[in-house]
């Protein structure tokens, strides 16, 4: 793998990481799809900090609950969408004024919001 391409996935595998921990003490960051991120970035990057990821004790199981098909929390999947919308529809409002990237951006988000309902809620065993 290119040498740029390698440091450039795990630098933001490691950002995405620190957001997603922020995620458990802030409820307006979403911590699953932000563990999953990095843990996409980290398995095209490096074997070393993926395994640690999926081996911790606090983040493991986010992303393991995902991978083995038992889906993502419904916290997570509400924090998610609402994120995605919140931040798409302000950058179409406020700050975008082309009508084309508007809807290229509102496409994106639609395509997110299907796709994170689309993933399996998990289940909490008490």
């Amino acid at each position: 793998m290119n040498t740029v391409k390698r440091v450039f996935l795990i630098v933001a595998g490691s950002i995405s990481l620190g957001m997603g921990i922020l995620g458990i003490f802030l409820p307006v960051l979403p911590t699953t799809p932000l563990l999953l991120l990095a843990a996409a970035c980290y398995v095209r990057s490096s074997d070393r900090l993926y395994q640690w990821l999926i081996t911790n004790k606090r983040f493991g199981p986010y992303i393991l609950n995902y991978r083995e098909g038992k889906g993502i929390p419904l916290k997570a999947k509400i924090m998610g969408v609402t994120l995605i919308w919140i931040s798409m529809l302000f950058t179409v409002i406020v700050v975008i004024p082309l009508v084309s990237i508007k809807i290229l951006l509102l496409g994106i988000a639609a395509y997110f919001t299907r796709f994170i309902l689309k993933q399996k809620t998990l289940e909490k065993h008490i």
